[in-house]
């Protein structure tokens, strides 16, 4: 056990600061947002062949070289979508009149190019380390993309905390598209489904027959996925969770918007 507390922590630290550093960047004033968007498509690039380079590698190093190298990929993925570079074909504010589907169709045209950048990303995973042995950079991309997909939709149904001093001035037409309330119909299932795949993966990543490459890669997942559990508990408990990344946040004053009764509009995550 002792041996999987450095991937643990690992996975922790990395979560912690990819996130503020994600955070950092968007808040940068737009002028710069072009110069920052190409230093991180070179780091894409970089990103991508370690990926390569370590899908043969089924050793430790290898896991945690494939496990850095996807958060980094997902962490270009979230740049250029709060950047305003890969977006949608509509990225403005719904009307209010908009309603159930009509809503959640009009929510999605906002960032429909981002959710076809993420596909097409994983693909390229996927190629990457087709046939190989060390694939942890795939189940780590697609770890990220699932719980992704299901924080945002909570956001949209409804969550108790938005976190909108999180979301970049530009993106302040989001706000219409989500709703606070105490508890939505998803969030049971996300967060009993994190938990489960969490308990599967700790279990794998103590199995005495378990290599230690296997092991370590094992850890990091689980210790995401727990991470991942815990961004949707941080939606909905009463809990001061923005203070992890204040200091990636600027000193100005959350966008504001008013509180949502049922279907009402409140700031983004």
């Amino acid at each position: 056990m002792g041996d999987l507390a450095a991937p643990a922590l690992f996975a922790v630290l990395l979560w912690w600061a990819a996130t503020g550093l994600v955070l950092v960047l968007q808040h940068r004033p737009r002028q710069h947002h072009a110069r920052l968007i190409l230093a991180a498509s070179i780091g894409l690039a970089g990103a991508f062949w370690a990926i390569r380079a370590s899908a043969g590698d089924p050793s430790e190093a290898g896991a945690y070289l494939g496990f850095t190298a996807a958060v980094a990929v997902w962490g270009w993925q979230e740049m250029s979508y709060y950047m305003g570079f890969v977006s949608g074909p509509r990225p403005a504010a719904c009307a209010p009149s908009l309603r159930g589907l009509d809503r959640f169709f009009a929510a999605l045209a906002t960032s429909l190019w981002h959710e076809f950048a993420i596909l097409a990303g994983g693909l390229a995973i996927l190629c990457l380390t087709w046939g190989q042995e060390n694939r942890v950079a795939l189940w780590t991309y697609a770890l990220l993309t699932l719980m992704n997909a299901s924080a945002r939709l909570n956001l949209f149904l409804g969550v108790r905390n938005l976190h909108a001093e999180f979301l970049p001035a530009h993106l302040g037409y989001l706000a219409c598209y989500l709703s606070r309330r105490p508890m939505n119909p998803l969030f049971p299932v996300s967060v009993t489904v994190g938990t489960a795949a969490t308990v599967l993966l700790v279990r794998g990543a103590i199995a005495p027959e378990m290599t230690a490459g296997t092991a370590t890669s094992l850890t990091l997942l689980a210790t995401l996925c727990a991470l991942a559990t815990l961004e949707h508990w941080f939606l909905m408990l009463p809990l001061p969770s923005a203070a992890l990344w204040s200091w990636g946040l600027p000193g100005r004053s959350a966008p504001v918007a008013a509180d949502a009764s049922e279907g009402g509009a409140t700031p983004h995550d």
